[in-house]
């Protein structure tokens, strides 16, 4: 099983992905457990000790193997303990085949943090409990899942605590006794006061802590009263322009099905996720736009981009919805006749809160990352030219609820930053004040205008860029939008150190 779950995190390939999953399966069957336990007890140690830790002599020289957050560090020591910059010469000469499984170790251990991320991130929705001593085995003490258990917030019989120290504290940091009987579950802020949610949010800053993912920041989604009115669907996050090949990646990420729509005479169901643990299967209704092959599609015929539409819940089992490849709408069978009520789609106010929640943060992360409206380089960016309209009013307009909860991350954090006196905060702008211009950043989209006029500033950030950016604590990881932010507020701010002749052609020198 830690064979499958290494091949799991290193074979991308659809077709072997199967394979794996069928693997997987088979083998959950031969143990008679389910699926989601199987997956729990394959995590291989990767090579680590202790949780995060290896250690391990090769000649004279002593490699230490570190998990920090979900980054690896390699340190090098030589024989008196003294520390290296760098791999020592001798062991590339010497010792080439152990540095060679070495660094294959710390690739395959950077994909398992990663794949064990996602995997935690999506039990909130499978209501899963553990005793005790499951949970410390699989959770806590596992070299690997450990680095990532312990950063999160736990419900030990009810009581919410982070591990600090390698013990159990509540919110109000008192160390709370674990017993064997004792049943665990994953917090999640839905349903909790907003006290409660505040303090945990206050108690994992104040510890440093660097959650994995959101957890204590996560967005709550409600049902709203327009949903209420339109009752059994949601047009929230609908007349949206998507990338589709980047809103596949996504759903694949969070465990939604979906196919590539194709410029094809044929009939596609929308994107899915069953939730088993609660008899739902929720859908997020898409169609590809445009007409033209090879303009609108990519050389294999499928759409680059997609347009959403509505958002609906379903009893599992419920008949399936279809569109024709080049839209019209969906034909929704669930309203056939002699349908019954297990084909009608749950009104709003029926789904479960988490459920909800959770669908709704998935669906917001869909738009909020793959919309043309992220793009600073969109070619049609005008207001005359293609989707320009849209573009404009989504990378500058209201903010969706991972926005806002992006700038109440930020009202928090900016005072600590060196650049404080620079930046202040509006409803929907990070301003900064440079020495040229004052710029506003949209908590959304991270694009950015120039005052006086709202002239657009296209900055795309790269990787290099982002490293030169001074390391700022954040609470939680996986938001790259926040990054950037952060990233272009230095920048900014010190507008007059910016050599970079695209940029200062925007700025008139």
């Amino acid at each position: 099983m830690g064979q499958l779950a290494m091949l799991k995190v290193r074979v991308r390939f659809g077709t072997a992905q199967k394979e794996v999953e069928k693997a997987f399966d088979a083998a959950a069957r031969e143990l008679q457990l389910p699926r989601e336990e199987v997956e729990e007890l394959s995590v291989p140690d990767c090579g680590l000790t202790n949780v995060g830790v290896r250690e391990e002599a090769l000649g004279d020289y002593k490699v230490r193997v570190e998990v920090k957050g979900s980054d690896v560090e390699v340190s090098w020591f030589d024989g008196k303990g003294k520390s290296l910059k760098s791999v020592p010469a001798p062991v590339k000469k010497e010792r080439a085949e152990d540095w060679k499984d070495l660094q294959g170790d710390i690739k395959d251990l950077q994909a398992m943090i990663s794949a064990q991320k996602e995997r935690i991130d999506g039990l909130f929705l499978e209501q899963k409990t553990w005793p005790a001593g499951v949970w410390r085995e699989r959770y806590i003490d596992h070299p690997v899942v450990g680095t990532i258990g312990r950063r999160l917030i736990w419900c030990v019989d009810g009581v919410a605590v982070t591990m600090i120290e390698g013990q159990a504290q509540d919110l109000e940091a008192q160390t709370v006794a674990i017993g064997d009987d004792s049943t665990v579950t994953l917090w999640h802020p839905a349903g909790r006061n907003v006290e409660e949610v505040v303090g945990w949010r206050r108690r994992i800053e104040s510890a440093g802590i660097v959650q994995p993912f959101k957890q204590a920041h996560r967005e709550v989604y409600l049902v709203t009263d327009a949903e209420r009115r339109t009752e059994r669907y949601s047009n929230r996050f609908a007349a949206h322009i998507l990338r589709q090949h980047q809103f596949n990646a996504l759903c694949g990420a969070r465990r939604w099905k979906n196919k590539l729509r194709l410029m094809v005479d044929d009939e596609y169901p929308p994107a899915s996720r069953e939730l088993a643990a609660w008899g739902i299967r929720a859908e997020f209704w898409i169609e590809g736009i445009g007409d033209a092959y090879g303009q609108h599609t990519n050389e294999a015929g499928t759409y680059l981009r997609l347009a959403s539409d509505q958002v609906r819940f379903y009893r599992t089992g419920a008949a399936l919805n279809t569109a024709h490849a080049g839209g019209g709408g969906y034909r929704a069978r669930a309203f056939g006749p002699g349908a019954g009520e297990v084909n009608e789609p749950l009104r709003m106010d029926q789904v479960p809160t988490l459920v909800f929640s959770e669908i709704m943060r998935d669906v917001d992360l869909f738009v909020g990352v793959g919309s043309i409206g992220n793009d600073p380089a969109w070619q049609d960016g005008g207001r005359e030219t293609r989707y320009g309209e849209y573009w404009r009013n989504y990378s500058f307009g209201e903010l969706s609820a991972t926005a806002i909860s992006r700038r109440e991350t930020l009202e928090r954090l900016i005072p600590r930053l060196k650049i404080a006196d620079k930046c202040m905060l509006s409803d929907r702008f990070l301003l900064v004040q440079g020495t040229r211009r004052r710029y506003k950043i949209h908590f959304g989209s991270g694009n950015i205008l120039m005052e006086p006029n709202d002239q657009y500033l296209c900055i795309v950030p790269d990787a290099k860029a982002r490293a030169g950016t001074p390391q700022v604590y954040l609470p939680f990881e996986g938001d790259a939008t926040l990054s950037i932010i952060l990233s272009k507020a230095f920048l900014l701010a010190e507008d007059r150190a910016i050599k970079d002749p695209v940029i200062l052609r925007q700025l008139g020198e």
